[in-house]
């Protein structure tokens, strides 16, 4: 699981934080194959120079990414995301857009990312599935997204499809107003409210 704000253990380094669950789910590898695993996952996210700078001093992105990282680390047979680009600046997000389809292209995990950007979730997914709004949402639409991969930003921008495709998510944010089925028409206590 890789959190919308970052959640480590502000006393270890970045290379203990992500280490931790490695060791766990890989007891019979040795010391030197662990290690190895938590650098290759932290030189992927950009954090090669900042291994070994405890937490408490990294910034609020690089938190993210040692989070990521340590996501990845574990070989997970499921991977959930909830908007885990969130807080990073463009280039950084689009970079780990990248480390995340090159992770999904050598193990074939399900991941499941909670995004409200439309053409992150163009990028990412096979299906993207829209939820209507509110504490009984349910399953709006869904769109199958049949681009062939391995993708990149520039190729998806360039297929004739992309646009068909953000069309149908766009559609269904205006139509259900992010979720939310409006009422066809408001009830007089709505007006006075409305107008107030």
């Amino acid at each position: 699981m890789v959190f919308q704000s970052p959640s480590l253990f502000p006393w270890l380094t970045a290379r203990e934080n992500c280490a931790v669950g490695v060791d766990k789910v890989y007891p019979r590898a040795s010391r030197a194959e662990r290690q190895d695993v938590v650098e290759y996952y932290l030189e992927r996210v950009g954090l090669a120079d900042a291994m070994d700078k405890p937490a408490a001093d990294l910034s609020n992105g690089m938190k993210q990414r040692v989070g990521i990282a340590r996501a990845f680390a574990l070989s997970p047979k499921l991977l959930l995301l909830d908007e885990p680009f969130g807080m990073l600046d463009s280039l950084t997000r689009w970079e780990l857009q990248e480390v995340l389809m090159e992770v999904w292209d050598r193990t074939k995990v399900t991941a499941i990312c909670v995004t409200h950007d439309v053409d992150e979730a163009i990028l990412l997914a096979d299906r993207v599935v829209m939820m209507t709004n509110g504490p009984q949402a349910t399953i709006g639409k869904i769109v199958d997204v049949d681009l062939p991969r391995p993708r990149s930003r520039k190729a998806l921008l360039e297929h004739p499809d992309y646009y068909l495709y953000r069309e149908q998510v766009l559609n269904f944010l205006e139509e259900y107003e992010h979720g939310a089925r409006p009422r066809t028409q408001p009830k007089p206590a709505d007006k006075a409210i409305a107008a107030e």
